[in-house]
């Protein structure tokens, strides 16, 4: 491989030669060899640092203390950032150091790098035109700009990705209910038989379960909200131009379509995490309720013959490799053990949030890489429990008249 010379505050770093990153990446690639090609900092974190680089570049343009040729080339490199253009230049892992420093940094050597590129320059060339630091991340520290994304990307999956999600699931066991809501079947509990209700009846708590999920998710979107940017450091805004915080906040707002908003206490939103504890919690509790769902699901379709066998599901793909015919009810677990992954997610990110020092919480990418987990699996998992199983719900009426008249 083909390298390069770049240098930073502790000396000469060799980087691949085509590479728009720099020193500080690189030292990092070197530093933590810690699951490199499964842990990568999460698409979503890079794609929310590009919407703060590009904000805080026109803010301070707007300040007068960065050139406006140096702002549009700084919102060019994001917008290639936003359309994955560049996603092989953060390579980066999330094993780091725990305020996110070195992904800032990577963000800020890329954009500095390739807008160079833009400008006619060579990466070979020993002064660029942009500067990472005094430049992309001029008004910032790694401090409030990785909380930052934090809160961006938190907020932009949970609206775009989760939600939605458990809505379409949500719409489609609300459909079963009322469908079904004359279907008298034998009611069970202590896993023993009980007084009978409907098999709507049986749904609908399903779908309330889901309703007050959804509206705790929802109530955890206005702290989500607010975002650190501005608080530099320790939370004081040094080196920061008057009226920034709210300035770069409402630039951000504008670039994503979201109501963001600059935090009233930043001192609050460098050193601890709260929001997105409270967030996590919304989505773990979400995930207990499906949990329940998808067990009673599996266990009133399980036979055909000798078990409960109350409702039909689709056959997707064969059960077995050695019982043909044998169809298992596979989307019950997947999304069961997107529950379990969810739970234990939200450990690490409760143990991550305790562990706020000071002024700083330096838990930061463990818990931002364990939430988009969570938000994404619970999002996509609906979805595909939605598509391939509760659409296809079905009473089995024999089954149930024979239960309800043996009893």
């Amino acid at each position: 491989m083909e390298y390069r010379i770049e240098k930073d505050t502790m000396g000469e770093v060799k980087v691949p030669a085509q590479a728009f990153y720099g020193a500080q990446t690189q030292r990092s690639i070197e530093n933590f060899k810690i699951a490199q090609d499964t842990n990568r900092m999460p698409k979503e974190i890079i794609r929310a640092f590009a919407y703060l680089k590009k904000a805080a570049a026109i803010t301070n343009q707007k300040a007068k203390v960065l050139a406006k040729n140096k702002s549009v080339l700084i919102g060019k490199v994001c917008d290639e950032i936003l359309d994955g253009k560049l996603d092989a230049e953060f390579p980066l892992v999330v094993w780091q150091t725990g305020s996110g420093t070195q992904s800032n940094m990577n963000v800020n050597e890329v954009v500095a790098y390739r807008g160079h590129v833009l400008n006619g320059g060579k990466l070979t060339d020993k002064e660029k035109f942009l500067h990472p630091n005094d430049d992309v991340n001029k008004s910032q520290s790694s401090n409030d700009t990785f909380p930052t994304a934090m809160h961006i990307a938190a907020y932009k999956i949970l609206v775009e990705v989760t939600i939605p999600g458990i809505e379409k699931l949500r719409d489609t066991l609300k459909k079963k209910s009322k469908q079904y809501m004359k279907v008298v079947k034998i009611g069970r509990t202590h896993f023993m038989d009980a007084t009978p209700l409907t098999l709507g009846q049986e749904i609908s708590g399903y779908v309330s379960q889901l309703d007050h999920g959804l509206k705790a998710i929802k109530n955890t979107l206005p702290h989500l909200s607010e975002l650190a940017l501005g608080g530099t450091a320790v939370g004081t805004g040094i080196n920061t131009p008057e009226g920034y915080d709210v300035n770069v906040a409402a630039e951000i707002a504008k670039l994503t379509k979201l109501p963001f908003k600059t935090a009233e206490n930043k001192f609050e939103a460098l050193a601890a995490h709260d929001a997105i504890v409270e967030a996590h919690g919304a989505l773990k509790t979400v995930a207990v309720s499906l949990m329940k769902i998808a067990n009673d699901i599996r266990m009133l379709s399980s036979g055909p013959r000798s078990g409960i066998g109350e409702i039909f599901i689709p056959d997707n793909e064969p059960g077995s490799s050695i019982m043909p015919g044998k169809v298992n009810p596979t989307q019950c677990e997947a999304l069961t053990m997107i529950s379990a992954q969810v739970m234990g997610n939200d450990v690490a990110i409760s143990i991550g949030g305790a562990n706020g020092h000071f002024e700083l919480n330096v838990f930061k990418p463990v818990m931002i890489y364990n939430f988009l987990n969570s938000a994404r699996l619970i999002g996509d998992g609906c979805v595909s429990f939605n598509d391939k199983c509760a659409v296809g719900i079905e009473p089995i009426q024999a089954n149930i008249k024979n239960t309800w008249i043996t009893h």
